[in-house]
């Protein structure tokens, strides 16, 4: 049995969950932890984009500019292409499609299965400024990551897919969650703070000798 369940709400496009979802890796393995994966999709349309940015090219710089102080802060700063996701010739992507792309191959492969998807969207995003937004692009992903292309596109179609990533958000608001990466530690009701290694395991730590208190 787990020491400690840690909720990780993410959303696909956001660069400080692309930090963080490699260290989790790491603390899962070194404190034996389940990591149960939430969709939080900060906007899910262009409409919503354009709502909170002004306009999609707005979107785009003020991300990227985001970008900066996340590659700043990341383990592999090397990763984040801000250079390739300025050029491409698509829109920012929203995260909608690559959230129902997880929870597809969550509903095909269980929590491994998300944790993958999720870790293969964000590589093709932030390192590879590819959009995540396209259908296309996400299937390529889903067959390069090891799913069964056709399925991954039947449960992506699915109503019952769209449901779950609605019912991640209508937990989010119970959590009073409102922005991304969050962690909720099950056990003490805790929120882990997104920081470098030394400081999530002195935070695991904290949240063991609570938990067994």
């Amino acid at each position: 049995m787990a020491r400690l369940t840690l909720d990780f709400y993410h959303d696909v496009v956001c660069g400080w969950c692309f930090n963080l979802s490699p260290r989790l890796r790491r603390l899962a393995e070194e404190f034996d932890l389940a990591v149960r994966h939430r969709s939080f999709v900060l906007q899910e349309n262009q409409g919503q984009m354009v709502a909170a940015f002004g306009s999609m090219a707005r979107a785009k710089t003020t991300i990227l500019g985001h970008w900066v102080a996340c590659r700043a802060a990341s383990d592999t700063p090397g990763a984040f292409n801000a250079e390739g996701m300025r050029a491409a010739r698509f829109d920012y992507p929203h995260g909608l499609p690559a959230a129902l792309a997880c929870k597809a191959a969550e509903r095909l492969a269980g929590q491994d299965g998300h944790w993958r998807m999720f870790d293969a969207l964000q590589h093709a995003h932030i390192s590879q400024a590819r959009n995540v937004a396209d259908p296309a692009v996400l299937n390529d992903v889903a067959r390069e990551a090891g799913f069964d292309a056709a399925e991954f596109a039947r449960l992506m179609a699915q109503d019952a897919t769209r449901t779950a990533v609605e019912a991640d958000r209508k937990r989010a608001r119970g959590y009073q969650v409102v922005a991304v990466p969050t962690v909720i530690v099950q056990e003490t009701g805790a929120r882990l703070v997104n920081a470098q290694m030394a400081d999530l395991r002195a935070q695991i730590r904290a949240n063991l000798l609570l938990a067994e208190a």
